[in-house]
Parts: C-alpha cells; sequence; structure tokens
C-alpha cells in the first residue's frame, strides 16, 4: 500500500527524482528513480530501499547506468553489520540507516524512525552510498527540529549545511542547493 510519493527537480545540476513509500507485511519499502547528469555524464537509476517494521534499514538496490558505466550494487545491514555486493563494509556496525548519496528520498526513513519534537537535536550517522565512489561509509548527520515542517542538517563529512523544509507527507520538500519538489 502507498502511504506517500515526491517528485523533485534537481538544482544543481539537471535532473529529476520521483519515488513512492509503501507499507509492506515485513515493514517499509521504498522505489524511486533518478536521472541527473553526473560529471557530466546522464545518469539514470532504479532504487530501493527496504526496512522492517521498526523503520531499521534491511536492504537496498541500486541499478542503472552513468554513462556508460553500468551500476548493478546491492546493499545489506545483517547482524548488525553491512554488505556491498556481498563484501563486507567494515566500521559500520550499528548503523541502522541507509542514504543514498544521489537522492533526498532516504531522508525520511530515519525521519520516520525518530522521533523529534522542535528544538531537539539529534545526531543520526547513516551507512551513505557514494555513487561516485560505490562505496559504503559513515555519513554523519546531525537534524535539528525547528518547527514541524523544518529541520536545520548538517553532514559535516560532505560539507553540507541547510535549513530542510518537509512537505506534510514527511518527504524532504526543499535540500537547498539540490533538491526542490515540484
Amino acid at each position: 500500500m502507498i502511504v506517500a510519493s515526491m517528485l523533485w527537480r534537481r538544482i544543481d545540476t539537471p535532473g529529476h527524482d520521483a519515488c513512492r513509500l509503501e507499507k509492506t507485511p515485513f515493514g517499509w519499502s521504498l522505489h524511486g528513480a533518478a536521472v541527473f547528469r553526473m560529471a557530466g555524464e546522464a545518469a539514470n537509476l532504479s532504487y530501493s530501499v527496504n526496512c522492517d517494521g521498526d523503520w531499521k534499514t534491511v536492504s537496498g538496490r541500486i541499478a542503472g547506468a552513468v554513462g556508460e558505466r553500468a551500476v548493478d550494487d546491492l546493499i545489506v545491514r545483517e547482524n548488525g553489520g553491512w554488505r556491498l555486493n556481498g563484501d563486507p563494509a567494515p566500521g559500520l556496525e550499528g548503523l541502522d540507516d541507509l542514504d543514498l548519496s544521489f537522492t533526498p528520498a532516504t531522508n525520511v526513513l530515519q525521519l520516520r524512525r525518530v522521533e523529534l519534537p522542535t528544538g531537539r537535536r539529534i545526531r543520526l550517522p547513516a551507512a551513505w552510498f557514494d555513487l561516485e565512489t560505490r562505496r559504503l561509509s559513515e555519513l554523519e548527520q546531525i537534524y535539528e527540529r525547528r518547527d514541524a515542517l523544518s529541520l536545520s542538517y548538517r553532514a559535516p563529512g560532505v560539507g553540507y549545511e541547510g535549513l530542510l523544509e518537509l512537505a506534510p507527507n514527511g518527504f524532504i520538500r526543499r535540500y537547498p542547493g539540490l533538491w526542490e519538489a515540484e
């Protein structure tokens, strides 16, 4: 059953992203497709992230192409650790969330998992899939609720900071400098 959907326009380069969030018998599932320009090449990707009933990531998949390079990556969280295409991704033990570098969609999973009252700051590190390197690493993320529909957000490791605006359905509506809902 689809519970929410969103369409974004990329701000920093030509592109779009569309996704839907579904309730499944096993938890939650996010499915989307992103098309955008990356380092001068056309990127065309489909993605999915599956979560358990507590919104903790179970798996993710990215498929498509960037230019002439095929992309087909499977990410699995099991026994507290992470695997990328079957290989262990060390140093990510204890992380519950998967963040895909090329889409604003995956933030909704974290924001639904935690309760964040106005004025409260929370550190929510995630296993971050970097599309350029096709590697998983820890992404430090700090959220602070400003009001019902806005959050201060920092990801120091990638040099990003901004005031995120939320849509009533929980997705990020505006990701300053990167994405904006249509």
